[in-house]
């Protein structure tokens, strides 16, 4: 008989997933397990050994039933999963599932809209190492094809970008990887597995920074990685050489966040929704940059991809400069002024990204020269016309010098 929640809809699943009885006894919460050392019945039992699996006692860095739950909740939301590995930040999990997969002599190719620490780790920890990393545009289906070689063994994407928000053909992408002999690994922070079903379109490994969604209250740092069975027991050998391990009580945060994410997201989604529409008839904006706006790049590729969004999405000002945006960002009140999203705060920073390209343009073709400079606003719980009101104030003191 089939699990009740293997069929429900995806609110019923946030709130049951993980939620087994051997871990949650006769609580509604899975305790929180803090225990480095697990003890044998006698020399029979420890000469027996235990199951190199989630579920098994065996040392604390192999977890407990807190870590498990989460690891289980994390793989049931992802279509053709075989299991998840925690990490103890966002970043970390893209290292480790890179280091995981590659070896040195081995090709990387990383796509040129990733996360900036993620472009830091191939020059200051790959290279080193042996592993060579090529940029591509993710929007040039025919040049990434063209930069494979025998050597490339993964391919890093991440689709909406982090900071200019374009949406890539994730499922295309995998494809031709796989038709090279290459994983693919997916940064799927931005939508996450309730948003973006990233195993079923074809990727190999969804990394996600649960700092964001998953914690949802700026209060925790932990990453994980999704990965199918083609790689799943690589990663977690290789995870396990390298010590990776969580505090409990971080991954009793997860949960508890997870619980509520669905309803975070839909109001956080709602309101970057609104802001966006309102950004666009704004005259000191040039460009929107929010996959879920109509008409937006990249909008028709997330209505087909995509079950939904969040909070994060950027805006190009038209014409101003740094003096400029600086009195903007610095004039809100309501927008704290920092590097993450995802919790219930609103947050704003400037966007730059010219510095760290290297396959693909900045300001994109077709754009005024003038219009390259951004802001990146992260949408948080508050009312959504106080948001608007704060950045029509600041839209005011920008243009008052």
């Amino acid at each position: 008989m089939s699990d009740p929640v293997d069929d429900a809809r995806l609110g019923t699943r946030l709130v049951q997933a993980g939620r087994r009885a051997e871990w949650t006894g006769p609580v509604v919460n899975v305790p929180v397990w803090r225990s480095s050392t697990h003890l044998y019945a006698d020399c029979a039992d420890l000469a027996r050994g235990r199951p190199n699996a989630d579920g098994h006692f065996y040392y604390g860095r192999r977890g407990s039933p807190t870590h498990w739950a989460l690891c289980d909740a994390l793989s049931g939301l992802e279509p053709g999963a075989a299991g998840t590995l925690l990490y103890p930040s966002g970043l970390a999990a893209i290292s480790g599932a890179l280091l995981g997969l590659l070896n040195a002599g081995d090709v990387l190719l990383m796509s040129d809209n990733a996360y900036e620490p993620s472009r830091t780790l191939a020059d200051k920890l790959l290279r080193p190492l042996g592993i060579e990393t090529r940029w591509f545009d993710p929007l040039d289906l025919a040049a990434y094809e063209a930069a494979f070689c025998p050597r490339t063994k993964v391919v890093l994407l991440e689709s909406p970008g982090s900071l200019t928000m374009e949406v890539c053909d994730v499922p295309a992408l995998a494809a031709i990887a796989r038709a090279h002999g290459a994983w693919s690994v997916l940064d799927n922070t931005w939508a996450g597995p309730t948003g973006f079903a990233a195993l079923a379109h074809g990727v190999d490994a969804s990394v996600l920074a649960l700092t964001k969604h998953v914690g949802g209250h700026s209060d925790l740092m932990l990453g994980s990685v999704t990965a199918s069975a083609t790689v799943h027991d690589r990663l977690r050998e290789r995870a396990q050489i390298l010590g990776q391990v969580v505090s409990p009580d971080d991954a009793a945060l997860a949960l508890r966040g997870l619980r509520t994410m669905g309803l975070r997201l839909d109001r956080t989604t709602a309101s970057a929704l609104a802001i966006a529409e309102w950004l666009a008839g704004r005259s000191e904006v040039a460009q929107v940059l929010c996959p879920m706006l109509p008409g937006a790049t990249g909008h028709d590729l997330w209505r087909r991809d995509f079950t939904g969004g969040c909070g994060l999405f950027s805006f190009v000002l038209r014409g101003r400069d740094v003096a400029a945006r600086t009195r903007l960002i610095d004039a809100l009140r309501l927008f704290g002024i920092g590097f993450s999203w995802g919790g219930y705060e609103s947050l704003a920073i400037p966007l730059d990204p010219q510095r760290i390209r290297t396959a693909s343009a900045w300001p994109k073709p077709g754009w005024d020269a003038a219009d390259r400079l951004g802001v990146r606003l992260a949408i948080g719980l508050e009312d959504p016309a106080d948001l608007i009101a704060d950045l029509a104030q600041a839209f005011a003191v920008m243009d008052r010098a």
